[in-house]
């Protein structure tokens, strides 16, 4: 299973250009598989950010996780991942997904209607041009293009799609590279997400999918208090109904239990507990507990980097 960090705000504190680049220098000098950044709506763009720590690394995969797609035309997302996959020397991995009604209704002001239909075609318009196709023809209910596409030294982007109900598992499974998970325990995926997905990409005649389970982390002594701070932190997560849906169908009674939280013992165990469960790959949220947040979110970023960037075998 390989191990990835995120380099951007996750956990609530902002993250700068200055930050984001540091960060991202550090992932890659300790060693990490994948460098992800997150597309929180009130902050930096998660193209535009994965371009600028790609100025600054030189052969870290860098990946979305996740860019929304209601917010933008599908030709112009191939167009912006095409560029960053040029600027990157093609170490990008495109992370997409519908987003919440929360988001796409209230903040956006569209129509969540049926996000389904809208992610199936918009997964047909970006498979073409992302494929390195010069010209992109598609007739659909909800898009119709035919556009050129050119974007100077770019190489095909593999496409990761969030999905954690049946349908956009089924469909992650047939038509993109795997998918990204985010509040999943280990019974959920070994359970819902491995098999589901797994299973649509055997039907369809695509390699085994990638499973990135997006994890918050934090190394810390205290238990109790590692988990206190989760719970402030993701407590959020409650409220949103995809969210809600995914921790029924594992162990967790809320945020807080996803989150892996204790000693280095610990932590490890449960990593593997992912690896176990089918999980390819990692994307961790380090978060700081205690009263020097700072050291010991560094304390887990070591740590993980002990790991990585694939956590060895038994």
């Amino acid at each position: 299973m390989r191990i990835g960090i995120f380099i951007s705000e996750t956990s609530g504190d902002s993250t700068g250009i200055a930050g984001l680049r540091d960060a991202a220098i550090a992932a890659e000098r300790d060693g990490f598989g994948t460098a992800w950044v997150p597309h929180i709506p009130w902050s930096f763009d998660a193209l535009t950010a994965l371009t600028i720590a790609a100025s600054v690394t030189e052969h870290i995969e860098l990946g979305t996780a996740v860019v929304p797609t209601y917010s933008r035309h599908p030709l112009s997302m191939a167009q912006q991942a095409l560029s960053a996959q040029a600027a990157s020397g093609g170490r990008l991995a495109l992370g997409i997904g519908p987003s919440h009604a929360v988001v796409v209704e209230k903040m956006y002001g569209l129509s969540y209607d049926r996000p389904i239909r809208h992610v199936r075609e918009y997964v047909e318009v970006l498979d073409q041009a992302l494929a390195g196709a010069d010209q992109v023809d598609f007739d659909g209910d909800l898009y119709s293009v035919h556009a050129p596409l050119r974007v100077p030294d770019a190489s095909p982007v593999p496409m990761l799609l969030a999905a954690l109900a049946p349908l956009m598992l089924r469909l992650a499974g047939e038509r993109t590279a795997g998918t990204i998970t985010w509040m999943a325990d280990e019974r959920a995926h070994a359970e819902h997400v491995v098999p589901r997905i797994s299973a649509a990409a055997a039907s369809a005649g695509q390699p085994a999918p990638r499973v990135v389970a997006g994890l918050p982390i934090a190394v810390h002594d205290d238990v109790g208090e590692a988990r206190a701070r989760a719970a402030k932190i993701f407590s959020v997560y409650t409220h949103i109904a995809t969210y809600q849906r995914i921790l029924d169908r594992g162990d967790a009674s809320e945020p807080a239990d996803v989150c892996i939280v204790g000693d280095q013992a610990t932590v490890e165990r449960r990593l593997r507990s992912y690896a176990d469960a089918g999980v390819t790959d990692v994307a961790a949220t380090v978060f700081g507990v205690g009263a020097d947040r700072a050291a010991s979110a560094q304390r887990t970023h070591d740590f993980l980097a002990s790991l990585a960037p694939v956590l060895p075998a038994r």
